[in-house]
Formats: structure tokens, C-alpha cells, sequence
């Protein structure tokens, strides 16, 4: 049976843009109190003021998700204005480009420390609150990459997608008694600032390879698509 999630509390992290800001974007329409984490304030703040309007109250935390304590500050903050936690969405992600050959151990470091050790951390930092909710929800954004194809220069990214894969499978029988459940979505290529920043080539190729002949999109873009050109090797977007 369905149940509205009007007057929830949730946490997205890499919400500012992207397919993080998508979740946002929906999650606040369904009546969801929302905050937002990313490391950029800027962007933080734009997508508040974008969603004042929704019915679920957004705000939002400047943090990043390899610092355990700024987790553990985001699930704070999230109990402190909205009266608890439902929902967290471990979306934050970053894609920097690099052949096997090339990848130093900083490379690595990094994308797992974002990706992997990010949603460890999070989910970690949040398990006490989403137990006093009684129906606590877990949402990784995982990826296609690595799980279940590959691509050149994200070999690195594509171990970090399948490591939270692992993650998941052993979380969920431990978070199970805890009235507390763990899923992954695993989306393909999402036209998003950093999609767009690969280039129209690349977003040719990709679309060509989906039967539908097309990328999909997200509720809540903001992004011009008229715009890339960007050196994806310099690239260290969160999603």
C-alpha cells in the first residue's frame, strides 16, 4: 500500500545539481523536508531559493561526505529542523577521467574515498535516527558502470559503483532488523551538467547506444544545453 511521504525528513547528498538535485526537486514536491548537502555553497544556496516554493521545506548544509564528522553534522542538522530522519539519498558522486595506465594512487583515493567511503560514512552517521523512524530508507545512487559495463578512463569509477553494490547486499541484512531498508538505483547516462560538459560527441555516442536513440533527462535540471567543451580529464563533478 502507498503511504505519503508528506512531513518526511530526508537527507540528499550531492543534492545541488545534477541527478542529486532531481531527487530533491521530487522528493520536496511529494511534501518531503529536505536537506540539501554539497560542497559547493553557492550552488547549495540556488537550489534553496529554486525550491522555496515546493510544499516540502528545502535547506541546506555545506558538507562533504569523506569527512565522517560533516556526515555526522548533516544528520544533526536534518533531526534539528525537521524533527527526525526518514530517507537518506547517498547520491554524491564524482567521474574525473583517466586511462588504467595513468591513474596514481591520489586518482583512486579519491574517486573511492567520494563515492564508496562516502556513502559508508553517511549511511553510518544516519543509522541511529533512521532506527527511531521505524521505516528508515536508504537510497544509493549507484551506476551502470562497473556493475554491469564498462568504459574507458573510469576504471577507477566503475570499481567505486560496484564496491557500493557490495556494500548494499551485507548493509541490508544488517539494517533489516532495524526496520530500516537499502537499495541502489543504478541510472546510465542522465543529461546533467556533467554530461553536458562531455561534450556533444560523447552525448552522441551515448544516446546511440540506447535503443530509445535518446538520453534521458531529470525533473529539476538547471543547466543549459547548449553548453560543454570542458576537458572531462579536469572534471571532478558531484552528480
Amino acid at each position: 500500500m502507498f503511504t505519503s511521504l508528506e512531513g518526511r525528513s530526508a537527507i540528499v547528498t550531492g543534492g545541488s545539481k545534477g541527478i542529486g538535485r532531481g531527487i530533491v526537486t521530487t522528493l520536496a514536491a511529494s511534501g518531503v523536508n529536505v536537506l540539501v548537502t554539497a560542497r559547493s555553497q553557492p550552488e547549495i544556496d540556488a537550489t534553496v531559493a529554486d525550491l522555496a516554493e515546493a510544499p516540502g521545506r528545502v535547506s541546506g548544509l555545506r558538507a562533504d561526505v569523506t569527512d565522517p564528522e560533516d556526515c555526522r553534522r548533516a544528520v544533526e542538522t536534518a533531526v534539528e529542523q525537521n524533527g527526525g530522519l526518514d530517507i537518506v539519498c547517498a547520491n554524491a558522486g564524482i567521474f574525473p577521467s583517466g586511462k588504467l595506465e595513468e591513474l596514481t594512487p591520489e586518482d583512486i583515493d579519491q574517486v573511492l574515498a567520494v563515492n564508496f567511503k562516502g556513502t559508508v560514512f553517511v549511511v553510518q552517521a544516519a543509522l541511529s535516527a533512521l532506527a527511531a523512524s521505524g521505516r528508515g530508507r536508504v537510497i544509493i545512487t549507484s551506476s551502470i558502470t562497473g556493475p554491469i559495463t564498462g568504459f574507458p578512463g573510469w576504471s577507477h569509477y566503475g570499481a567505486s559503483k560496484a564496491a557500493q553494490l557490495g556494500f548494499l547486499r551485507t548493509a541490508a541484512i544488517e539494517l533489516a532488523p532495524k526496520q530500516i531498508t537499502i537499495n541502489a538505483v543504478l541510472p546510465g547516462n542522465i543529461i546533467t551538467e556533467g554530461l553536458i560538459e562531455m561534450g556533444q560527441e560523447y552525448m552522441g555516442q551515448m544516446a546511440a547506444a540506447i535503443p530509445a536513440g535518446r538520453l534521458a533527462e531529470h525533473q529539476g535540471a538547471r543547466m543549459e544545453t547548449g553548453r560543454h567543451g570542458a576537458n572531462p580529464d579536469q572534471r571532478h563533478d558531484e552528480r
